[in-house]
């Protein structure tokens, strides 16, 4: 099913809040190296969204570890190193305080 109501071009920092989320750490930099035409503002913008969906992460383990319903174990893991990632990222340059 395709909602093309809600069909539309949005912001290119959800995408690449993916790079933090799903690519190991040693492809992060070549990745944003070949992105090169993701300005300051939307990186910035990309690793606060990574951080949100990696504490989802983070969370949605916990929930697994204790039982609750719609937790998943693993995912907690996954989400720690994905936060790790985001926080120690750099484009060869400081990182944004």
């Amino acid at each position: 099913m395709i909602d093309f109501d809600a069909m539309f071009a949005g912001d290119p920092a959800w995408d690449l809040a993916a790079a933090w989320v799903l690519l190991p750490a040693s492809a992060g930099s070549r990745f944003f190296e070949v992105y090169a035409h993701a300005d300051e503002a939307t990186i910035r913008r990309a690793r606060g969204l990574a951080a949100m969906k990696s504490l989802f992460l983070i969370l949605m383990g916990q929930n697994g570890d204790r039982g609750l319903p719609g937790g998943k174990p693993t995912w907690g893991p996954a989400g720690r190193a994905a936060l790790d990632r985001v926080l120690t990222f750099s484009l060869g340059r400081p990182s944004p305080a």
